[in-house]
């Protein structure tokens, strides 16, 4: 780059001494003859003068180009800067637009998990009321009423197991720790912001190396997304499976409590036989009683008087 005047215009060393010794052809022949008369030590001095002007341009031109090339080096810095913040800027709204993605994929879980514990719920309530159902039938049924206990017992297990699985994964403490690593990295976001609009900001290196960490959280944050999807998918295959046995056993209860109730039905009826059977009998023994009475007293009446019984 060429340097400028006041006014804003180039300054070309070459033209100005140009103009220089055009005005000084310009004097000469002003003065024509009389100037070839001139002293030697006039001729001296001028020489001296014209070297020292020669130097002058010359350390004037060598500071020029050294100008021109540490502006020519300031303007790539100056366009490698304006890349890496346009980079930059790329990557922090792929950043937010990644946590804004994050937030919804975290609330989805967050009404996953309530319906899963509804679902436990209802699991829990019906296993409740299954027992209640069991316990008319305990005392004639035993045998029975140990597989509803079996039934229970499994019912229990699975639902200590799911609440061991749920301390374990901990969900709501996951959240608030993915919400506190996203509030950190909107901190670290506004941080980078002001640090490229400040212009007495750290170095791009230390950019790059910020970047370089946010990459790597960003990546740990979708590998643990991934981790829990997989780990949702095998509770709802769990579940699902749990679902289809918890019905069978449904369908199996309801089965025996049929046939219980048959062979309870069958049994009241026979007893009600029997009880009729038995006043049957009993008013036959009682006619049969009263006719072998009157009998009795016909034989008593027709029997003939024996002689001790006259005396008497």
């Amino acid at each position: 780059m060429l340097p400028q005047s006041k006014e804003g215009e180039l300054v070309n060393p070459g033209k100005g001494a140009s103009k220089q010794r055009m005005s000084e052809d310009r004097e000469q022949k002003k003065e024509g003859i009389p100037k070839e008369a001139m002293s030697k030590e006039d001729t001296s001095s001028l020489t001296d003068v014209v070297e020292q002007v020669a130097k002058q341009q010359q350390s004037q031109t060598s500071e020029i180009e050294k100008h021109k090339r540490v502006l020519f080096c300031l303007q790539i810095e100056l366009h490698d800067l304006e890349k890496q913040i346009a980079a930059v800027a790329a990557e922090a709204k792929e950043t937010e637009k990644q946590m804004h993605q994050q937030d919804a994929a975290m609330e989805n879980s967050k009404l996953h998990c309530g319906l899963l514990e509804a679902q436990i719920e209802s699991l829990y309530s019906e296993s409740v009321k299954l027992k209640f159902d069991t316990e008319t039938a305990q005392e004639q049924f035993e045998e029975q009423m140990i597989k509803y206990n079996a039934y229970y017992a499994k019912i229990k297990a699975y639902k200590d197991s799911l609440g061991e699985t749920e301390s374990k994964c901990s969900f709501m403490t996951e959240l608030y720790e993915k919400r506190e690593l996203i509030k950190n990295l909107k901190t670290m976001k506004e941080d980078l912001r002001e640090d490229l609009q400040n212009p007495q900001g750290r170095c791009a290196t230390q950019i790059q190396e910020d970047i370089s960490k946010l990459t790597n959280k960003i990546m740990t944050v979708k590998d643990s997304i991934i981790e829990k999807t997989y780990f949702i998918e095998e509770e709802k295959k769990t579940h699902e499976r749990l679902r289809k046995e918890i019905e069978v056993q449904h369908k199996r209860n309801d089965a025996i409590l049929k046939r219980l109730h048959c062979q309870v039905n069958k049994i009241q009826l026979n007893r009600r036989k029997w009880q009729w059977n038995i006043q049957q009998l009993e008013k036959t023994a009682a006619e049969l009683k009263k006719r072998l009475g009157v009998k009795e007293a016909q034989e008593i009446q027709n029997r003939p008087i024996a002689s001790w019984e006259r005396i008497l």
